[in-house]
């Protein structure tokens, strides 16, 4: 297995390569080279497989048995799952009207994230330690993938760990789960603007390839093949669940197909989706997006363009304008066309705005489809969800819910509802749905913890100051480490 950038400038890479990196050195994403294939028989195979053994099938795919050896693939993955609140991981809410809820946050930090990331960390410190060595970890966050990149390295030996967080566009839960941290190995930043304002300066840090390669610099966010790889399992899980594989096979008749709707900001997990069914895992997408609505009309009139600014909304984590995992979809239904998929995300880098070309937005119209919902929708559908199941939904896992209520289940379409976050981390929405909870002991215990962080502040050159701050910081981490034992005995 070979994996090669999105935008044709590097080929041939190994998983171990990949894991290490941000963006390739030309500016794209990695990809692998090929995909295998899902047939019926491993489909069959896998169907009943506990989900951390699932992600282990998964896996070893995409990881070659001479980079992790299969049983330390298997323990790496076991104790990086865990700790889980859940005995199976995941779990699924099957609730009144066929409106089934796939669980994905059950984690340390009540997020999704932390199920890829807990494994991608266990990965690296794999590495790490049996190459004595150490790296920095540079992370830009919407709200939970900085948590969940905390909580997944805080305290081991090989990683140091750079968050940056909008300042007053996460909630607080979000924060605090970032700012209690204390570790000596935990450096968290908060700046004034938003998360597409803090992409700009990490992207110049990660295309500067002397301060990636001097200073171990590496991404944590599912710009991280590896963060991807893993969210393969989330589609694979619900579709041996839930697709009624045994019965259609019982009956003689060609695999169901599983609608899987999903709410999207960067668009990794989407990206992961598209990746399954390709696959051939039969699949069909739907991405739910709020007022930040760019994938959705891009699917729905080809126009990639970011709006103006970017709206703060009740569901924070999606509040993105730039959703870079798009950059693999296209890749993906363009025929892996480097070219065309470079001059595509340049413009858009550059202006901020590209139409899609007409062949490329026909294909995507025909494997995702989408839906907009306003702060308004989603207090609505979250009083309804209430009302009818007394079930709670965090804010964004109302905007895929949002559909259920729009397109009613029907008993000939099996199709499930991915859940993000818990309604924990997200308090000020539940009160302004009408709505009360009792916070779990973990949340309630942050209040009287304490903080340390450190203010990006906006300036007349905010962009590049930043970028200087950062890289201020990494490079005293690096200098940090020469003066200490840091390595592994």
């Amino acid at each position: 297995m070979r994996y090669c950038s999105t935008r044709g400038g590097v080929h041939g890479r190994d998983f171990r390569d990949v894991l290490f990196s941000g963006y390739a050195p030309d500016g794209g994403m990695f990809m692998p080279e090929s995909l295998p294939a899902l047939s019926p028989d491993t489909l069959r195979c896998w169907s009943g497989l506990p989900y951390p053994k699932l992600v282990v099938e998964v896996a070893s795919l995409f990881v070659p048995t001479q980079l992790i050896p299969r049983e330390d693939l298997e323990a790496l993955v076991s104790a990086a799952l865990s700790g889980f609140s859940v005995p199976e991981v995941v779990h699924i809410a099957r609730l009144k009207e066929g409106l089934s809820v796939l669980e994905l946050f059950h984690g340390d930090t009540m997020a999704f994230k932390d199920l890829a990331m807990t494994c991608t960390v266990r990965f690296l410190d794999y590495f790490l330690q049996k190459e004595r060595r150490r790296a920095t970890v540079l992370v830009g966050t919407s709200g939970d993938t900085g948590g969940s990149a905390i909580h997944s390295a805080k305290g081991l030996g090989g990683l140091d760990v750079v968050v940056v967080y909008p300042r007053g566009r996460v909630t607080p839960v979000q924060e605090k789960q970032m700012i209690t941290c204390l570790e000596d190995n935990v450096h968290v930043f908060a700046a004034d603007g938003s998360s597409d304002d803090i992409d700009q300066p990490l992207r110049r840090l990660f295309a500067d390839r002397q301060l990636v390669s001097s200073h171990g610099l590496m991404s944590l966010n599912s710009v991280n093949w590896s963060r991807v790889m893993i969210q393969l399992a989330h589609f694979i899980y619900a579709y041996l669940q839930m697709s009624g594989l045994d019965r259609a096979e019982a009956a003689g008749r060609p695999l169901p197909v599983l609608q899987v709707v999903v709410p999207t900001g960067g668009a990794g997990n989407i990206a992961a989706g598209c990746i399954v069914k390709q696959m051939g895992l039969p699949l069909q997408l739907v991405a739910m997006v709020n007022a930040n609505d760019i994938v959705h009309r891009t699917v729905q009139t080809g126009d990639f363009s970011m709006a103006a600014n970017v709206m703060q909304t009740l569901a924070p984590a999606i509040d993105i304008q730039d959703p870079y995992n798009m950059e693999r979809v296209f890749w993906l239904l363009s025929g892996r066309d480097g070219a065309l998929v470079k001059s595509m995300m340049e413009e858009f880098q550059h202006s901020h705005r590209h139409t899609l070309p007409g062949n490329l937005h026909k294909l995507l119209s025909q494997v995702l489809s989408t839906g907009m919902v306003t702060d308004e929708g989603i207090l609505e559908t979250m009083r309804r969800c209430w009302e009818e199941n007394q079930y709670l939904l965090c804010p964004h896992t109302a905007v895929a819910v949002w559909h259920h209520y729009r397109c009613p289940h029907s008993p000939r379409l099996n199709r499930c509802y991915v859940a993000t976050a818990s309604p924990a981390k997200f308090e000020a929405a539940v009160q302004r749905a009408g709505l009360t909870f009792d916070p779990p002991e973990a949340v309630r215990a942050l209040d009287k913890m304490a903080t340390r962080y450190q203010n990006l502040d906006r300036s007349l050159n905010w962009s590049k100051d930043w970028e200087d701050r950062l890289r201020e910081t990494i490079q005293s981490i690096s200098s940090a480490r020469e003066h200490r034992v840091t390595y592994y005995s």
